[in-house]
């Protein structure tokens, strides 16, 4: 959604079942965000925030550049080089200062995401995620396990969505995936759509294709190293490790081993 009035023009981005409005007078960074998030653009009203949003000159961030994420005077601060974030979540509101790259925004969607679904029971997930037969597969690695990879496999009947960076949020009994804007090398968004997860898989790149059962607790250490998170909150901490233990309890996890050909997605069904 758009909205022309004071020389701004308002924008809502919803990822999963979070709607962020961002308002901004900088019309080369509205038509950056319109292109970046096409097929997320909603006319959805009822915001977790709202934030004002401008751009700054600065150059790319250098791979030693870290994210710097506190909650102070009941707001987060979220700081890199190139952006900044300040977000009240009690009061849904908040601003966004940052390069006018999709880079940027991407990070700061990434962070503000992370914090919002580990308070309800919920993470962003290093992983690509697919619909298959109405259920969804979740595929975690670092960079270079094999997300984009199985990704560009899929046959035609598998609905991506993600290569790289997948929404997780328990709902009832259950949880379930949906679809992000959070592209890796296969550098296309997810569809909007979302269905429960019937299982993890942790991608390992073998000779052969093949599936081996993973235990709980190793299962629950690995999910953690793969989630993103930045705070070290300890409340917040707390409630993203029981939520990985519960997850784990809920969806089935396994070794996939697999060598890069299509046959791999016969054991995916």
């Amino acid at each position: 959604m758009i909205l022309a009035g004071d020389h701004q023009e308002k924008i809502v981005i919803q990822i999963g079942v979070t709607a962020l409005g961002f308002r901004t007078a900088d019309h080369k960074l509205a038509k950056m965000l319109r292109s970046r998030y096409n097929g997320f653009i909603t006319n959805e009203e009822n915001l977790r925030a709202e934030f004002e949003i401008e751009s700054h000159d600065r150059g790319q961030v250098t791979d030693e550049e870290e994210v710097a994420v506190q909650w102070t005077d009941d707001q987060w601060i979220v700081e890199r080089g190139d952006f900044r974030v300040c977000w009240s979540p009690g009061r849904g509101n908040g601003r966004i200062r940052q390069a006018s790259s999709p880079f940027a925004t991407d990070s700061a969607l990434r962070i503000i995401h992370s914090l919002a679904l580990a308070a309800e029971g919920g993470f962003l997930l290093h992983a690509a995620s697919v619909i298959r037969n109405g259920k969804a597969f979740l595929f975690a690695g670092v960079s270079g396990a094999g997300k984009t990879t199985i990704s560009s496999l899929a046959p035609p009947d598998v609905v991506l969505l993600s290569d790289e960076i997948s929404y997780i949020r328990r709902e009832g009994g259950s949880y379930r995936a949906y679809g992000t804007p959070f592209t890796g090398d296969l550098g296309r968004n997810g569809e909007n759509v979302s269905a429960p997860i019937e299982k993890l898989f942790f991608l390992v790149q073998a000779a052969s294709n093949e599936e081996v059962f993973v235990g709980r607790t190793e299962a629950v250490g690995r999910l953690l190293r793969n989630i993103l998170f930045f705070s070290i909150e300890a409340g917040l901490v707390e409630r993203v490790f029981e939520t990985a233990v519960d997850f784990v309890s809920c969806v089935p996890a396994k070794n996939l081993l697999f060598s890069p050909q299509p046959a791999v997605w016969n054991l995916i069904a």
